[in-house]
């Protein structure tokens, strides 16, 4: 049977991969207690204790803004932690399995980035998470690194839910217009990387020519303006008591909400290599927004 060390668990994209991992094989799940991911010589000892099959890497320093102006933890946990996890991935043959980012990217022009276009981050986080990626690479491991990028769900805080609760204090919102990317849900994060692995596990001749980077993100596009038009007109739809309508969520440009980090106004990535390796099909960004909506007007949270 497979042993799949799980770390990062209770996180957004962790709660949800306990949940699809767990029939593939004997799952062991590490919260920030039992994986402290700025404990590098514990995640050693983890590894070579639990001697798992896969290791899922789903922890990960992600405030954004913070991360400029507190570099080294950053980089111990999206860089070096992972170079530790990679290296001891390589020292026990396992499978190790990471997430990474469309920030490894500028964004500029109006095209979606394919896994092996240029990397060039604009921001610490960015920075970071590609000197994340490098490790893996460099040590030899067998590995499917995903990025992916406007991650949300249910459980936890994310852009949607801040739209809907302002949308009830306001007559009026002002959002982004001007940076474009898909809205991708923990649940299909989760959800492929299942899949992916079951084939990968089923296949030799997979395993032996899968391994690498792969854009995993929702189909379609859309902005931070369009999506709060949709994510009200939805839950409207569903009945939910508000004050803002869609027409009344005014676009502004990127200049009028100024942040520490930068952030690329083009976050479009090209996932056709993800579908065509492992024969699956990526929904809409819209599918679970919808499912997530319902929910929370299900649940009187909206």
């Amino acid at each position: 049977m497979n042993k799949i060390l799980l770390l990062g668990a209770n996180g957004q994209v962790g709660w949800e991969l306990q949940r699809a991992l767990a029939p593939l094989g004997a799952l062991v799940t590490c919260d920030r207690q039992r994986a402290d991911l700025g404990d590098l010589e514990s995640l050693t000892r983890l590894v070579d204790d639990e001697r798992p099959n896969i290791i899922v890497n789903a922890g990960a320093y992600t405030a954004v803004d913070k991360a400029e102006s507190d570099i080294a933890n950053a980089r111990r946990i999206n860089a070096e932690a992972v170079d530790a996890l990679a290296s001891a991935a390589f020292a026990t043959n396992a499978w190790l399995v990471h997430y990474s980012t469309d920030y490894v990217f500028n964004g500029a022009g109006d095209q979606p980035f394919k896994e092996d276009d240029a990397t060039d981050p604009l921001s610490i986080y960015g920075q970071t998470k590609l000197e994340g990626e490098q490790a893996i690479r460099k040590s030899g491991c067998h590995h499917l690194i995903f990025r992916t990028s406007w991650v949300y769900a249910t459980r936890g805080s994310n852009f949607a839910k801040t739209m809907l609760r302002l949308a009830k204090e306001r007559d009026e919102l002002r959002v982004i217009a001007d940076q474009i990317g898909a809205p991708t849900s923990a649940e299909l994060i989760a959800d492929v990387t299942a899949l992916a692995l079951g084939k990968l596990i089923d296949s030799s001749t997979l395993r032996e020519r899968c391994s690498g980077t792969y854009h995993l993100v929702a189909g379609g596009e859309t902005s931070w303006h369009q999506y709060a038009q949709f994510v009200i007109a939805e839950a409207m739809r569903l009945e939910a008591k508000l004050s803002t309508t869609p027409e009344r969520v005014a676009p502004i440009p990127t200049s009028e909400y100024p942040t520490p980090a930068r952030r690329p106004a083009n976050s479009r990535l090209a996932n056709e290599k993800l579908q065509q390796t492992f024969g699956l099909v990526l929904p809409s960004w819209q599918h679970h927004v919808q499912r997530m909506i319902k929910e929370l007007v299900e649940l009187g949270t909206v």
